[in-house]
């Protein structure tokens, strides 16, 4: 579950840098819940390929959040914001991001 809320979590920061295709099939499988089977068949290709496709989106999305470690930001930046103990303040932050 963890694994697929971070990817959910990246997807949101990096999605835009990937291909209109590479977001159809993460969409399809991680939003939509298809499975393999079910992405297969709506695009005429193998399972296979929908599988290899979905870890080079994994691997993309793991390269730019190692290059430009923008959750890792976002998650220590809400690390300071629960330190805050003023909830207004708190929350214009949180809305930030």
């Amino acid at each position: 579950m963890e694994k697929f809320v971070y990817l959910n979590e990246l997807f949101d920061l990096y999605g835009d840098l990937l291909t209109e295709k590479q977001q159809t099939y993460f969409k399809d499988y991680y939003f939509e819940n298809l499975s393999l089977g079910e992405i297969s068949e709506n695009y005429n290709i193998s399972r296979n390929a929908v599988f290899n496709q979905l870890n080079q989106i994994e691997e993309k999305l793991n390269f730019y959040e190692e290059k430009l470690k923008l959750y890792s930001k976002k998650q220590e930046i809400n690390d300071i914001i629960k330190l805050v103990n003023n909830k207004e303040v708190e929350e214009k932050l949180s809305n930030l991001l």
